[in-house]
C-alpha cells in the first residue's frame, strides 16, 4: 500500500512541476515566457490554472495519507511472521513447549565409540586416570 502510494505521489510531483513551468511568466524577472508559443491564450491560462489547483491538492492529499501511513502503530502482522502452533491428535501427549513432536525431528548421528578415532579419543588420552591420595 505504501509503496503504491509512494509512486502515485512522485508522478503528481512531476506533473506538477512539468505543469507549473508551462505557465506563461507574468512578472518579467528573466526576461522570458513572453510571447505566443505552443499554449497562450486566456483558455490555455485558466486551464493550466485549474491543472495546477487540482494536482496541488492531489500532492497535499498524498502527502498527508504517507504521513499517516508512517506514524500509525505497527498493530497489524503479517500471519507468516507468526510461528505455526499444532493441536495433538487425541491420544497423543503434547510436546514439550519450544520443542516440535518426536516425529518431526531428524535422526541425530550417533556418537563415535571410545577407541574409533573420535575427537575424544584424540583431546584425552585412552587410559583413564587414577585419582591420586594426599
Amino acid at each position: 500500500m505504501t509503496t503504491v502510494l509512494l509512486i502515485i505521489h512522485l508522478m503528481i510531483a512531476a506533473g506538477l512541476v512539468g505543469v507549473v513551468l508551462l505557465q506563461r511568466s507574468e512578472g518579467g524577472a528573466l526576461g522570458i515566457g513572453g510571447g505566443g508559443g505552443f499554449m497562450s491564450g486566456r483558455g490555455t491560462a485558466n486551464f493550466l490554472t485549474r491543472v495546477t489547483a487540482g494536482l496541488a491538492a492531489a500532492f497535499f492529499t498524498t502527502s498527508l495519507l504517507l504521513t499517516l501511513i508512517a506514524t500509525r502503530p505497527e498493530a497489524t502482522r503479517s500471519i507468516l511472521d507468526t510461528p505455526a502452533t499444532s493441536q495433538p491428535a487425541k491420544g497423543e501427549p503434547p510436546a514439550p513447549s519450544g520443542l516440535p513432536a518426536a516425529q518431526d525431528q531428524p535422526a541425530q548421528p550417533a556418537a563415535p565409540a571410545p577407541g574409533r578415532g573420535g575427537i575424544l579419543d584424540k583431546l584425552q588420552p585412552s587410559t583413564p586416570s587414577v585419582p591420586q591420595s594426599r
